[in-house]
């Protein structure tokens, strides 16, 4: 787990720095700011999004997962999560939760998010995840520069999250075919979409409702490899 462990200490160092910029950010930047991060964000989502395999099992997986999500109220523990988190650290940032939010899905529905863990859970190389903490440096930075403190813990998330894919993959121990893993990404890149509407403030969604979508993705596309090849 070498590269998530790089990866994670890679945003704290950002985010670190970022905060020291956002003291010196006057506010009426904030809104060119979050529109530039915003379209970037859409930008992103629709590349990940465009080369998938299977877009009815997408569409379907985002469905219900979006009802497991609701059903499990996944959105408002989230925000009881941040909103402990900043009443722990007595942060005084309006932003601390959507912060968290942000930076998580931001630092960990990408590509190489899953392919990168996938490929050190089989102990192949940590050069995707190497590469991809240069990258959420410079994000965590400009992302603390905005949103403040709550970018830096969202690398407590990622954490969870990037390792626990490495985890499993290494106990599983069987490869992970190609197809799978557009589709996850696939969904992902559809989130990622629906975070740049928020960071727009064209309409509010419900984003982290619809992580279960990725897990049945992968399950969908499986199924439908294994009975119906």
């Amino acid at each position: 787990m070498v590269g998530t462990l790089v990866n994670t200490a890679a945003i704290i160092a950002g985010s670190s720095i970022g905060l020291v910029f956002k003291k010196n950010l006057p506010e009426k930047y904030h809104t060119v700011y979050f529109h530039a991060v915003g379209l970037f964000t859409l930008l992103l989502g629709v590349k990940m999004a465009l080369p998938m395999e299977s877009p009815l099992l997408v569409v379907l997986s985002l469905v219900l997962g979006g009802f497991i999500g609701m059903k499990l109220r996944l959105e408002e523990r989230v925000e009881q999560l941040g909103n402990y988190i900043k009443a722990q650290t007595r942060s005084k940032n309006d932003r601390f939760t959507e912060g968290l939010i942000t930076g998580f899905l931001l630092f960990c529905m990408g590509s190489m998010t899953i392919v990168g863990a996938i490929e050190e859970g089989f102990g192949k190389t940590s050069g995707l995840l190497l590469t991809k903490s240069v990258m959420d440096f410079f994000s965590a930075m400009m992302l603390a520069a905005g949103l403040g403190i709550g970018v830096l813990f969202s690398s407590v998330l990622l954490l969870l999250f990037q390792g626990g894919i490495t985890l499993l993959v290494s106990l599983a121990g069987t490869a992970v075919p190609g197809t799978i893993i557009s589709g996850i990404s696939a969904v992902g890149g559809i989130i990622l979409i629906g975070l740049s509407i928020n960071l727009l403030k064209i309409k509010r969604i419900e984003i982290i409702n619809l992580l279960p979508a990725l897990l049945l993705a992968g399950l969908m596309i499986w199924l439908q490899m294994r009975f119906f090849p």
